[in-house]
């Protein structure tokens, strides 16, 4: 997949041989795949295509991975210290699940010697491994559920917005020939619990989460203005990175001290903007990082983008439909808001990645239009706020700051996490006692401002409702 991509985006450049594309990379990035691990995947690549690149790089893992790619490959292509660059990444998870329900394993090729750990980006604080803390169905909700209070709706609207939010996404897909769920969706189908629909973790159904079991690849070439011209590349096909953004949040979803909104996101599409030169009101195309309908919601925040703005906010369909390949969706977004770009000459279009869990922040602006000098440099983002302690066990009273409520396979409540403000200072996560009649109640009244009662027992804070 790697190979096949990697030609196609030689082709696509519109140089008179393709093939010299390939023969003259001076450096590859692969993006990091869930699907099979090589013993030197940049090499085996760059066999392959016959490619003899100086620079060769193996990512980590991260939904912003492939814009920092494209981003630091730019950098250093301005810097005079690179002209030619490919990025690419793939998956085949859909392929690895069918065959290990058949019983099988891949049979693939150039294994490493030894099994690698899992290049986790980030270490868990301690009362998240207690509390299970770990899957993104839970901690985009949890912020999801922040920014409803915080907005001050009540829950059946906000899910109701939702929808409306993810509806023209699923229109966006059914109209691609690259997605992985071509299939155009109501607000009220996406939202609405069914049999084949199951609440995963409140306020989101299946439809409602980005999809990793998929087999996709894509791949972008980047390249200095002089490289292109030897090449032969039309002007017709040149897209530009007018501007750029990079901002961090606090690592642990507790210790976000505003969990309704994301200062790093909105300083990182500051930033880019700054770059290009440009308000949100001047891009034309969106492609906001979608893996759940609480960083579109955050994005369209950091932008000052309202919900209901006619503006699409994705050019793929987005992760729960157009498919979410491991940390290899920002390629595929940047793949398509180059052909966006492309039929709309002039214009700007904006990418933006999220990685971890609300954590890592990218933005782009790209353009046809190579605008009137390079992107200045700006000065990283400086949090004005430090990160909330999280306290391990605590007892007594405490608010709830935000929550969610997880379901089984079976459609019915299972627990529901909270995040409580401490009286004095710091968070903590805690499970809600109370069995499935109060679990029930979480998700038709709101929790969040609520008083509890904390009471750890055997490493876990367990909650009851005043």
């Amino acid at each position: 997949m790697w190979e096949l991509l990697a030609r196609d985006a030689a082709a696509d450049t519109g140089a008179a041989d393709a093939s010299s594309v390939l023969r003259a990379l001076e450096s590859i990035d692969v993006v990091y795949t869930q699907s099979w691990q090589y013993d030197d995947a940049v090499a085996r690549l760059a066999e392959r295509i016959g490619a003899s690149p100086a620079r060769r790089r193996y990512s980590g893992i991260g939904g912003s991975v492939p814009l920092v790619l494209a981003a630091e490959a730019a950098q250093e292509i301005r810097a005079g210290h690179l002209d030619l660059a490919l990025i690419t990444g793939a998956e085949a998870l859909a392929t690895v699940r069918r065959l290990k329900k058949a019983g099988e394993r891949p049979q693939w090729s150039f294994r490493p010697d030894e099994k690698r750990p899992f290049p986790m980006d980030m270490e868990f604080d301690p009362s998240e491994i207690s509390h299970a803390v770990f899957e993104a169905f839970l901690t985009f909700a949890l912020f999801d559920n922040a920014r409803r209070a915080h907005l001050g709706r009540g829950l059946d609207e906000h899910r109701a917005r939702l929808g409306r939010v993810l509806a023209p996404m699923t229109a966006i897909a059914a109209a691609s020939p690259q997605a992985w769920f071509p299939v155009a969706r109501s607000a009220e189908e996406i939202v609405t619990p069914a049999p084949d629909n199951r609440m995963v973790a409140y306020p989101y159904t299946k439809l409602m989460t980005s999809i990793m079991d998929v087999d996709m690849a894509a791949a972008v070439v980047l390249a200095s203005a002089a490289k292109a011209d030897a090449l032969g590349v039309p002007e017709e096909q040149r897209v530009y990175l007018r501007g750029w953004g990079y901002a961090e949040d606090p690592s642990h979803v507790a210790g976000h001290p505003e969990l309704w909104r994301s200062p790093a996101m909105a300083a990182a599409a500051g930033a880019a903007l700054a770059g290009a030169g440009i308000g949100a009101d001047d891009v034309a195309h969106l492609d906001l990082y979608s893996c759940f309908a609480s960083s579109v919601c955050f994005a369209l925040d950091a932008l000052g983008i309202g919900e209901d703005d006619a503006r699409a906010v994705t050019q793929t369909g987005g992760l729960p439909y157009h498919g979410g390949p491991g940390s290899n969706y920002m390629t595929h977004a940047l793949a398509a808001m180059v052909e966006t770009l492309r039929r709309t000459p002039g214009s700007y279009g904006v990418t933006s990645g999220v990685g971890m869990h609300m954590q890592k922040h990218a933005y782009g602006v790209w353009s046809t239009d190579p605008g009137a000098g390079p992107i200045a440099d700006r000065a990283p983002y400086v949090p004005t706020a430090e990160p909330l302690g999280i306290v391990e066990s605590p007892e007594g009273e405490a608010v709830v700051a935000t929550y969610s409520v997880l379901h089984g396979r079976d459609g019915g409540p299972d627990r529901a996490l909270l995040i409580c403000d401490l009286p004095e200072g710091g968070r903590c996560y805690a499970l809600l006692d109370g069995g499935a009649v109060v679990l029930s109640g979480a998700e038709t009244g709101e929790l969040i401002g609520r008083k509890v009662k904390l009471a750890p027992a055997d490493g876990i804070n367990h909650a009851t409702l005043d």
